[in-house]
């Protein structure tokens, strides 16, 4: 996946009429006024310490017969979401199609680093995988690097699955069509009506 598609995919719209519904079906970037997680991303690399929160996303696949930490049967269809860890990047099988008639957030590991605010600009690795199809549709893990952005920019199925979690933590959410894109987004392949899966490693949080 290409940067401009993260500007697709994580971009809320900047009406506040609309910050409820995630955006519209506009096949353009992001909409006018809106800070997108791609326009706002720092992607330098290195390792992370204490300190110094880490600046890569593992890329390996986990292994075939990793153990799943979270299951889930949705309204149709079931998922199975074994989480990353510092090696490894996070796997999401689909029984599909999947769907969800509300948003469900399941903290797979928990970090010990401070309560991320619904205010905050965070630094994210993150997938997201289409529930009609399993398909993965955008994923830092894929390029490497982690993305930063406000949290207020985005799709409020992702503002769900972090608000509230620690920095350190991973996280998987399963979004209903509301709280994604209810109208799609055709440059992510995602349809009017489509569930979202996002698999998320908190690596950083600022006020």
């Amino acid at each position: 996946m290409t940067l401009s598609r993260t500007a697709v995919i994580l971009a809320a719209c900047a009406t506040a009429s609309l910050a409820l519904a995630g955006c519209g079906s506009s096949d353009t970037a992001a909409p006018t006024g809106t800070t997108s997680a791609a326009a706002a991303a720092t992607t330098t690399a290195g390792t992370g310490t204490a300190d110094s929160p880490r600046t890569t996303c593992p890329t390996a696949e986990p292994a075939d017969d990793a153990a799943a930490d979270w299951t889930l049967d949705g309204d149709t269809g079931s998922i199975a979401v074994v989480g990353p860890t510092a090696d490894t990047a996070p796997r999401v099988d689909v029984q599909g199609p999947f769907s969800v008639a509300e948003t469900r957030v399941q903290t797979l590991t928990t970090g010990d680093g401070p309560v991320v605010s619904d205010s905050a600009r965070v630094s994210v690795c993150y997938q997201g995988v289409n529930g009609r199809d399993g398909s993965v549709f955008d994923s830092a893990f894929e390029r490497g690097a982690p993305v930063a952005f406000p949290l207020a920019n985005v799709v409020p199925g992702f503002q769900k699955a972090i608000a509230g979690q620690t920095v350190g933590s991973t996280v998987a959410v399963a979004v209903t069509s509301a709280d994604g894109y209810p109208n799609g987004q055709p440059r992510a392949g995602i349809e009017a009506g489509d569930s979202l899966v996002f698999t998320i490693d908190i690596l950083d949080a600022s006020a």
